[in-house]
This record gives structure tokens, C-alpha cells and sequence, in this order.
């Protein structure tokens, strides 16, 4: 049962008291500076909107927590009309709702993303994840950290420095705190060399970087010698020389700096010094995968595509297209 106020000093002792032990322990103090540098950058009425908030949702009895499609908290608590829309009120200050779906308590929120379509075509190709050290990069709401501990990781950390997805987050965590997931709202960059993963996820981030090989070198940094990258990304069609960097925008996003061909990707991670480099899925993304809700109101990948012809972006590029790496280190 939820009975305590949310706060930073009770998910970061989580955090110590699961690395505590581990071959994490030792990278505590840098992970702790970074933190605190972090809500030091923030904006303090931010964060405490974001918490009055979080501390509007209410206890719940007897908590469970159901992965499928959906990350579901359950409660054997039945909420009745007034109480469903009161927490409905709550959830949707903390939009937009980009990547989910979630449920609480039979609240459905319906994300801009379908993550799970992401997840089913990533999952056959990962391998066993049982009992292995993950790290996802740019994990977002933190929709794929409960994926990959229903796959049964023994530990799981996302990094990602944007607030709100963080709240969005604890909405579901803070009421399974035992859980050993754990989301660090700091970009990649303030990560310490840790070489302490399993398995390393990076899901929608690497063309949002503008300088794409020492990314490539941050993620190898946090990969055990045993381990494996899953990095999925933004493709365009060519051969090993093919890289799109868009004058301005692409589908209306301001912050996308290199989309390679697939041939041309895996020459970067070559000479990152990845190995055994595969192409396991391709996909072109959907209207049907990634759309406005009533949970993400605001223009989505239909607006961004030419009207006319839905194979390009409206500056004129090859519309979304992406792809699934494995490489191990």
C-alpha cells in the first residue's frame, strides 16, 4: 500500500541498496553527484509541481503489478466513478503520454506510441535475459524497463534526463518500491564508465545525437566483455556511404542529426570496435503505431508526413523507417 509521501531520498536509497553488492557499488559516489547536479539544474517549481501531483494518486491495497501489452498497476481496491475520474484528472496533468501503454487501475492510458509493437519485434531477437544487468538509454516513461523485467532481468536502470518522464515513471513505481527497477534522470553522458551490463538498450535516441560515434563509445562504455547492444534507430535506404543529415527538420523534429543506411550504421559500429553486427528487423512506421490520443493531443506522424504521399516526410525525406541492431562488444 502506498502510505508515504514520494520522495527523492526514498527511491535513490532503493537505488544504493540494490547496487550495494554489485558490481555497480563502486560507481555510487559518481552516480550520486550526478544526481544531485541534476535537481540543482532543474527547475524547483517544476519538481514540485510534478510531486504535488504524484502525491494526489492514492493509496491502493493489496498492489499488484500485470505485464502484458499494457504495464498495469491492480489493486484489489475498487475505485468507484468519482474516484476514477479524479485519478483520470491527476494522470493527465502529467501529459503528453508518449511511450505505454499503462494502465492504472483500469484507467487506460492510450500513449502516442504503441511501445509494445517496438517491444515484440525487438524481444525474439535479445536472447535470455534472465538474471542479467540491464541498462536502457533514453528509457522515457520506463514503459520497456517493466518489459524487460517481466523477461526476467534481475536488475533494471534507465537513464534519461527529461522530468516529466520520470514522474510518469514513478506514477506506477511508487507503489511496487521492491522492485529492482530503477530510472536515473541523467543522459548518457554523466554516466561513469561502468563496462557493468548485460545487456545495453538504446531505443530512439541515436539520430537525436549530433555526435554519433562517441555515443556509439558511451554505450560500449557501460557494456560488461560478455555483453551485447540492442540499439534501434532511424534508417534510411542506401549502401555503406549513406547518411541523411537533414538541413533543418525531419517529420517536424528539430534535433535529428545523422540517419544512416543499415550498411552504413554497422560500419560505425565496426570501428567502435562492436562485433558480430546484425540487422534483425526492419520497419517502417505505422499511422497505426505512433498517433495523437486523448492522452497526447498534440500533432503526430500523420501531420508530419507529405499528405500526398505518405512514403515521404513533409520537408520531403523518406518517411520513418527503422531498424534493430545486435552487436556484441
Amino acid at each position: 500500500m502506498k502510505n508515504t509521501e514520494f520522495n527523492d531520498n526514498a527511491w535513490q536509497a532503493a537505488f544504493i541498496k540494490d547496487c550495494i553488492g554489485t558490481s555497480l557499488q563502486t560507481f555510487l559516489p559518481s552516480f550520486l553527484i550526478e544526481l544531485e547536479s541534476y535537481k540543482q539544474k532543474c527547475s524547483e517549481k517544476d519538481l514540485k509541481r510534478w510531486q504535488k501531483q504524484l502525491n494526489q494518486l492514492p493509496p491502493l491495497d493489496n498492489v499488484s503489478l500485470d505485464i502484458d501489452k499494457h504495464v498495469s498497476v491492480r489493486s484489489t481496491k475498487v475505485l468507484d466513478d468519482s474516484e476514477q475520474k479524479r485519478i483520470t484528472a491527476v494522470l493527465k496533468n502529467f501529459m503528453p503520454w508518449r511511450k505505454g501503454p499503462f494502465n492504472f487501475c483500469s484507467i487506460n492510458i492510450d500513449t502516442e506510441w504503441r511501445s509494445d509493437w517496438k517491444w515484440d519485434r525487438v524481444a525474439p531477437h535479445i536472447g535470455d535475459l534472465s538474471n542479467q544487468r540491464i541498462l536502457d538509454v533514453g528509457c522515457g516513461s520506463g514503459y520497456h524497463l517493466f518489459r524487460m523485467h517481466k523477461s526476467g532481468a534481475k536488475q533494471v536502470i534507465g537513464i534519461d534526463p527529461t522530468a516529466l518522464f520520470f514522474y510518469q515513471f514513478h506514477c506506477f513505481k511508487q507503489y511496487l518500491p521492491t522492485l529492482n527497477i530503477h530510472f536515473l534522470p541523467i543522459g548518457i553522458e554523466k554516466m561513469p564508465a561502468t563496462k557493468a551490463f548485460d545487456t545495453v538498450f538504446s531505443m530512439g535516441v541515436f539520430y537525436h545525437r549530433p555526435d554519433p560515434i562517441n555515443f556509439l563509445k558511451e554505450l560500449k562504455d557501460q557494456i560488461s566483455s560478455t555483453g551485447q547492444l540492442v540499439l534501434e534507430t532511424l534508417v534510411i535506404e542506401g549502401d555503406e556511404n549513406t547518411t541523411l543529415m537533414p538541413k533543418d527538420r525531419y517529420a517536424q523534429m528539430r534535433n535529428v542529426w545523422f540517419i544512416p543506411s543499415v550498411a552504413a550504421l554497422v560500419v560505425m559500429l565496426e570501428r567502435v570496435g562492436f562485433k558480430n553486427i546484425r540487422c534483425v528487423d526492419e520497419d517502417v512506421t505505422s499511422l497505426d503505431e505512433q498517433r495523437a490520443t486523448a492522452w497526447m493531443d498534440n500533432h503526430s506522424l500523420v501531420d508530419f508526413l507529405d499528405p500526398d504521399d505518405h512514403s515521404k516526410t513533409i520537408e520531403g525525406y523518406q518517411a520513418p523507417k527503422r531498424a534493430v541492431m545486435i552487436a556484441d562488444v
